[in-house]
């Protein structure tokens, strides 16, 4: 395990934002385009303001046979609605990349060095300790704004079919770490919570999600550093007014389920793809099983917590049962579907399982799903946040 690196996820969105300069956040790039922020969070990313609508412009290293809306040099741009269930005109997302390409064009060669670094050796890489100076991440989905707040990046879960781990992927690289298997790497944000409390002070209260998208907050890792709950417990001196949502696949949640309760807007939710405990097994063998998230939804529950599900991707297993368990436990559910199969081939290779990859099959199952809950008086919602 290595100590606190003197060049971490805050340096690479530094040199990110080089790419701009003489541009700052707040500043316009022209042609009616704001700069808005820069993330690290998920891969590179510049935040965007046209016309009212924010755009997310991702950025990454150029390769041979990258599709990209723009490119520079050295980087290529790609272009999405800051809140995914809101389509964008595509003559606006190639306005905006090509605009921020010529920013970069103009500093790419000078700021090059600041994103080569020599690639790291040993083991040691696997767990990092790093400082951060930001942890919430402004979210937009269907007009509503959160915060996603994860104490941990990379996950001892190691979901093969989260696509988390090709956006990681980059600021990994870039960082000079080795590649190593999804699943087997996490960078510890060790102060947390004391960037979380200055944080509560200075940006807006909105609605709060411990999101498991770069890391579930209960990995194995929390029974050791607590990161997760030393979050928790900044938002329950807080007394912090918004929702507060935590989503897992881990029953561990349940240590701090007394914790949680005490949130003056407590909402706690595991994330089950099937009620299958073979299926669940063969693509989640390191998670808790379906019986164990169940029995924590019901902890939950009689804790005084607002419970909900998350069912994505939808993976084999009877739907009715599904829905039947989760109709016991929770007032609501949010379904999508699989987003690529990363590093799941081989799981999904299995011919038992090989047609879960197919799309219409996908929302078939979220249709017939939906269907079933509804039947059951189980309110079902496709953004962030609960209705």
């Amino acid at each position: 395990m290595t100590g606190i690196g003197d060049w971490d996820d805050f340096d690479v969105r530094s040199a990110l934002l080089a790419l701009l300069e003489p541009v700052c956040i707040g500043d316009a790039l022209g042609d009616g385009v704001t700069l808005r922020d820069a993330s690290t969070e998920t891969g590179l990313k510049l935040v965007v303001e046209v016309d009212g609508v924010v755009v997310e412009v991702d950025v990454a290293p150029k390769e041979a046979g990258r599709r990209s809306a723009a490119a520079s040099a050295r980087w290529t741009f790609g272009y999405r609605t800051g809140d995914k269930n809101a389509p964008l005109d595509a003559t606006v997302g190639l306005r905006v990349t090509s605009l921020v390409a010529q920013h970069v064009a103009r500093n790419e060669e000078r700021v090059a060095t600041r994103f080569v670094r020599p690639v790291s050796t040993g083991t040691s890489t696997r767990v990092r300790h790093v400082k951060v100076e930001r942890l919430l991440e402004r979210q937009t989905n269907l007009g509503v704004h959160s915060w996603a707040l994860s104490p941990y990046v990379g996950c001892l879960v190691g979901c093969r079919f989260c696509y988390a781990q090709s956006r990681l992927a980059v600021t990994r690289t870039l960082l000079g770490l080795p590649e190593v298997p999804w699943g087997s790497w996490v960078d510890a944000r060790i102060n947390a919570a004391e960037v979380l409390r200055r944080e509560l002070r200075e940006r807006e209260a909105l609605p709060i999600k411990f999101s498991p998208i770069v890391s579930d907050p209960y990995h194995a890792l929390e029974t050791k550093l607590r990161l997760t709950r030393q979050c928790v417990e900044v938002l329950v001196e807080a007394k912090y007014p918004q929702p507060v949502l935590m989503l897992t696949r881990e029953a561990r949640v349940l240590e701090d389920a007394e914790l949680l309760a005490r949130l003056p807007r407590g909402f706690g939710g595991v994330s089950l793809p099937t009620i299958d405990e073979d299926v669940l097994k063969h693509f989640e063998p390191r998670a808790s099983t379906a019986a164990e998230r169940l029995r924590a939804l019901e902890v939950l529950r009689d804790a005084g917590l607002e419970t909900f599900a998350l069912v994505q991707p939808f993976l084999p297993g009877n739907l009715v049962a599904l829905a039947d368990a989760l109709a016991a436990r929770v007032k609501s559910v949010r379904l999508d579907v699989l987003r690529g199969v990363e590093g799941a081939a081989d799981q999904f290779a299995d011919p038992r399982f090989a047609h879960a990859t197919d799309a219409k099959w996908q929302d078939e199952k979220r249709a017939e799903l939906a269907a079933l809950l509804d039947a059951r008086g189980i309110k079902v919602w496709s953004g962030e946040l609960p209705p």
